[in-house]
């Protein structure tokens, strides 16, 4: 999945015409701390709540707002992956989306993200979840899906975050079945630590 099949057209952007009192107000109709602002159909960045309380003069036209430090964006071809890394290291709610011509086509917020990764990873689809903590060099992902499967069941989303330390990491398996007891007791003869278990 790329940027592009996720841009929504349904937040407007600012132009550097409008002032901070009318972005504020678009902030709290969309349920936003961040809104785009263009000229024409070139991006110019993004304006938080919090730039223009911090300023002190909502009054001030977003024209005459300096947006070095907020020109955030991602281009259209780029996978969701990256999207997300961009979305949480500068904290925002949205992010606009640029073609190769650096156009402006729209943005991808953190609630289309959300519904994106709740029906793509299998969230709503029924099955069980198994909670592996092992270190980094343990990890073997093809004897993790052979245990799997080999109780007649189906990995249908896995997820791996390894803790800061960088030494361990925790993988997170939906798996289609509910019975999770077999699979686990065999996770368990393969000595892997079962940190959790949702069925």
């Amino acid at each position: 999945m790329i940027a592009r099949n996720l841009i929504s057209n349904a937040i407007p952007p600012l132009k550097l015409s409008d002032d901070g009192t009318k972005a504020l107000a678009w902030m709290n109709n969309f349920h936003l701390q961040h809104l785009p602002v263009i000229d024409n159909l070139k991006y110019v960045g993004v304006i938080g709540e919090y730039d223009i309380i911090d300023s002190n003069d909502a009054e001030k036209l977003l024209g005459e707002r300096d947006f070095s430090n907020n020109h955030y964006f991602v281009y259209d071809h780029v996978h969701i992956y990256e999207v997300i890394k961009v979305l949480n290291k500068n904290k925002l709610s949205l992010i606009a989306v640029l073609d190769r011509n650096d156009t402006y086509l729209g943005v991808i917020t953190v609630s289309d993200l959300l519904e994106f990764l709740a029906s793509a990873n299998s969230m709503q689809d029924p099955g069980g979840i198994i909670v592996l903590e092992m270190n980094v060099r343990n990890y073997v992902l093809s004897e993790i899906a052979n245990i799997v499967e080999s109780n007649g069941a189906k990995i249908l989303s896995l997820y791996v975050s390894i803790d800061p330390s960088g030494l361990n990491l925790e993988t997170t398996i939906k798996i289609n079945k509910n019975d999770l007891g077999n699979i686990i007791a065999t996770f368990e003869r393969y000595e892997y630590t079962i940190k959790a278990s949702y069925q």
